[in-house]
């Protein structure tokens, strides 16, 4: 019986201390669940020890549809998203069959590859200031070669929509203002966020 009260304090204390409010709206139950799997393997990474930064991870949900809030910022330590916004998605990740996107880590594919990405030093490019992405997965160590980077776009909206938006070349690629507010982020972060796009 003790067992069986401790498991359920676990549990309760786990989601409850886990809630993230966005704004207005809460997330589902799926979205928690989804958001806190990724946490707790982000978490496992980035322990004491590890070269990565232990504060704050990015998380790239492309279940989410690109007109909506699909990259949060999190704080590993108040599990809590504290920022969000839009990012596009590759152009060869479009299946012509609405909501669902395919993936891959081929050069020339256009497609956003998935796994966990370390953010990098950043270098001015054909968008401006732009941070260069290692793939720290089989399913994204291609990034490099592939000159897959977080980089900003004026064509990406500021605010979430009902329709879909620009594609990119397999980059996460977000709204100059968000991508200001994440900037100051990674700049003053003396170890490399992990950012981690999932499906």
């Amino acid at each position: 019986m003790k067992i069986i009260s401790l498991f359920l304090f676990m549990t309760v204390g786990f989601f409850t201390g886990s809630n993230l409010y966005f704004k207005d709206e809460t997330l589902s139950t799926v979205e928690i669940e989804r958001i806190n799997t990724r946490i707790i393997d982000i978490k496992n990474m980035v322990s004491s020890g590890s070269k990565y930064n232990s504060k704050i991870a990015f998380l790239i949900d492309m279940k989410v549809p690109s007109g909506k809030n699909r990259f949060f910022v999190y704080d590993l330590e108040k599990n809590e998203v504290i920022d969000q916004g839009l990012v596009a998605h590759g152009s060869g990740s479009e299946t012509g069959i609405k909501g669902v996107l395919k993936f891959s880590n081929t050069p020339n594919s256009n497609c956003t590859a998935l796994g966990r990405y370390a953010i990098g030093k950043n270098y001015k490019g054909i968008f401006g200031k732009a941070y260069r992405l290692a793939g720290l997965e089989e399913t994204n160590n291609n990034a490099v070669k592939r000159a897959i980077v977080l980089h900003h776009y004026s064509a990406v909206p500021y605010a979430e929509q009902d329709y879909y938006i620009s594609n990119s070349h397999g980059c996460p690629m977000v709204n100059e203002q968000f991508f200001k507010r994440i900037e100051k982020i990674i700049d003053s972060s003396k170890s490399n966020i992990i950012m981690d796009i999932y499906y």
